[in-house]
């Protein structure tokens, strides 16, 4: 339509207004929103056109017009070469970030809806745009005798760059997990891992500074009520849900962050808290209560949860993530990585829908590709 009506116009202008030059609007405009065979397609019809307007108007072999026809073929090839090259390079970041979004969802596996007893809905949100995880972790995972198992920790750093200690911490739990019958035995097989091999996995070039992970690990018994422990690494406390009444569940003892030092992890370190039927258990890290409003204003995650509804982990955490990024105004300036968990009956209830896919900033009770 835009290369008829201009081919139109100049004609009807005649010699007075030379609208050809124009056309050239015509493939570029075309680049912007197609590929290159339409691209291509565009810049033919427009030479074309070119063409039709000095032949009508009987001034195809004047110096004036040959040199229009030229250059609009001139600026068309140079378009159409252009949109080549930036499909080309498209395509490879597009096969780029494919790998790199399925080797980070392989990392930071999306749990499962349920797990024993438990509902489970979550939200992580990266630092940086281009990374679907960063310095924040959390895995679920199935205990030998009849439990479950929850890490949930942050790297000290975020984005890309902290990706190889959060996937030390993993690897560790995932494997540990189900071999030891003790909770401070699996916290122990961590301290140890991280260790050994936290300068290897470590960023020291662009981060010289002390490399540890906080880290929270926790054991729900399936029966319920239920005495649950945790133990604690220099990591957020979590915050209970009972009734509408949050409470926060400070460590009698708390552990230094991983990496710090080798040692072993004692029975005492263990803090026993109770988990009944419809009570609900937020697990976070930092990147959520340091988020700042633009008055500098840090988030006030237990005050907000207690004047929420909790019918549900999943519309609690809906109302956390939109009132976050509310409070924040903005992208986030750190990694956070939120938990919800609420025990249910032993039966499996009727799940609805999850009305929330995961995302880099949104909430997920399921992977999609729908997240991030």
């Amino acid at each position: 339509m835009l290369i008829v009506t201009i081919t139109v116009l100049d004609i009807y202008t005649g010699h007075d207004v030379q609208l050809g030059p124009l056309l050239v609007i015509a493939p570029a405009l075309t680049a912007s929103l197609a590929g290159t065979r339409l691209t291509a397609l565009a810049g033919v019809l427009a030479v074309a056109a070119q063409v039709f307007i000095a032949a009508f108007l009987g001034g195809l072999t004047t110096p004036n017009r040959v040199a229009q026809i030229i250059a609009l073929s001139a600026l068309s090839a140079l378009v159409v070469f252009m949109r080549f090259v930036r499909e080309r390079r498209d395509r490879a970041l597009s096969r780029a970030r494919s790998v790199a979004e399925t080797a980070q969802r392989v990392l930071l596996r999306p749990p499962p809806r349920r797990i024993g007893p438990l509902q489970v809905a979550w939200l992580y949100m990266s630092a940086q745009d281009e990374a679907e995880i960063g310095g924040d972790l959390f895995a679920f995972a199935r205990a030998a005798h009849p439990a479950t198992r929850v890490v949930i920790g942050d790297v000290r750093g975020n984005g890309l760059a902290a990706i190889g200690e959060a996937s030390l911490v993993l690897g560790a739990f995932r494997e540990g997990a189900h071999r030891y019958a003790a909770l401070p035995e699996l916290v122990t097989a961590l301290e140890d891992s991280v260790s050994r091999n936290l300068e290897d996995v470590a960023d020291t070039k662009h981060d010289p500074g002390e490399h540890f992970i906080t880290c929270l690990v926790l054991e729900i018994p399936d029966d319920a009520p239920s005495a649950a422990e945790m133990i604690n690494c220099g990591h957020p406390p979590p915050l209970l849900v009972h009734d509408q009444q949050v409470t926060v569940l400070h460590a009698r003892q708390p552990l230094p962050p991983l990496g710090v030092c080798e040692r072993t992890i004692e029975d005492d370190r263990i803090d026993p808290f109770t988990l009944t039927c419809g009570d609900m258990l937020v697990l976070y890290t930092d990147g959520v209560i340091e988020a700042r409003s633009p008055s500098g204003a840090f988030y006030p995650l237990a005050e907000r949860i207690a004047s929420f509804p909790t019918s549900s982990p999943y519309a609690l955490l809906h109302h956390i993530h939109r009132d976050l990024l509310t409070h924040i105004g903005g992208h986030p300036a750190d990694d956070a990585a939120l938990l919800i968990i609420e025990r249910t009956p032993s039966h499996r209830p009727h799940l609805p829908p999850h009305p929330l896919g995961h995302h880099r900033h949104q909430p997920s009770g399921s992977p999609p590709h729908p997240g991030h």
